[in-house]
């Protein structure tokens, strides 16, 4: 079988098409964060922006996430590239913050112009945030960003890579139960932590509870058992330390946050790299 190592012999980098809030674009470069030699597949329970699947570039993945919206995009992308690419285009010629906010009130009704309206109102929105109201629309502000087509932009190779790949829309655990002995498991779940409620956690404590955080641990240690290799990124906090000390590697990383909206929440943090794997 194939066997996958982490400098990046498939082939160049692929930048994500999606700026996701809580995104590991700053981690794939990063020397604690090294993905180790693996035989089977590579899967990714919530995909998001993809900054790891891109970077790495699997030879066979499987993606899920539980967001019918962001997987409807990535499959729209992998049948059809040149659909969501012409829709994306008249997006970012009529881009300003009345266009926006009209775009952002539609229920566009084709799968190509639902994705096409999913990236447009991901990369003008606030900081890639994702986020819904009780109605299930969509309700991020506008951001600063006045270009919505990047020179970077490469939907054709992102349709040629992905129509490799398996990609669903479901639970974590679903995802994280078929993994099997030699597949690698990278998992980035919201950073909802036990008692606490400040920063990024807000966004998440509703859609992504300490109950999910739980149930994660169970599939991951399950996994572990079936002798996959695992690589989790969590909040650095006591609560989740805790969950994971009797059965993973725990290391610290520092990174620089920008979620907040105001400077003073724009500073230095540290997040958890967990793994069963012996961690640099």
């Amino acid at each position: 079988m194939l066997k996958y190592n982490a400098k990046g012999d498939f082939g160049l980098k692929m930048r994500p098409f999606l700026k996701w809030a809580g995104g590991k674009r700053w981690i794939v470069d990063r020397e604690e964060f090294q993905i180790p030699e693996y035989s089977g597949r590579y899967i990714e329970p919530f995909l998001g922006g993809g900054a790891v699947f891109f970077h790495h570039r699997p030879e066979s993945a499987l993606l899920s996430d539980i967001n019918f919206r962001l997987i409807e995009t990535y499959v729209a992308i992998r049948d059809n590239w040149t659909k969501v690419w012409n829709n994306l285009k008249v997006h970012h010629e009529n881009h300003c913050k009345d266009y926006y906010y009209s775009i952002r009130s539609q229920q566009k009704r084709s799968l190509y112009t639902r994705a096409a309206q999913f990236i447009y109102l991901n990369r003008a929105c606030w900081n890639g945030l994702y986020r819904e109201n009780l109605k299930g629309q969509f309700n991020v502000p506008i951001g600063t960003k006045q270009k919505i087509i990047f020179e970077t932009d490469d939907f054709s190779a992102i349709s040629s890579f992905l129509k490799k790949v398996d990609i669903q829309c479901c639970d974590f655990q679903c995802t994280i139960d078929s993994a099997q002995c030699g597949d690698f498991i990278f998992v980035d779940p919201p950073y909802t932590v036990a008692h606490n409620y400040n920063g990024f956690i807000k966004y998440n404590q509703n859609i992504f509870t300490w109950d999910d955080q739980l149930r994660l641990r169970n599939s991951l240690v399950r996994a572990d058992k079936r002798g996959a290799i695992i690589y989790l990124t969590n909040a650095n906090h006591d609560s989740i330390l805790k969950l994971y000390k009797n059965y993973f590697l725990t290391k610290s990383i520092n990174r620089y946050s920008v979620i907040s909206g105001n400077n003073k929440g724009r500073n230095h943090v540290s997040e958890a790299l967990i793994t069963n794997r012996e961690i640099l």
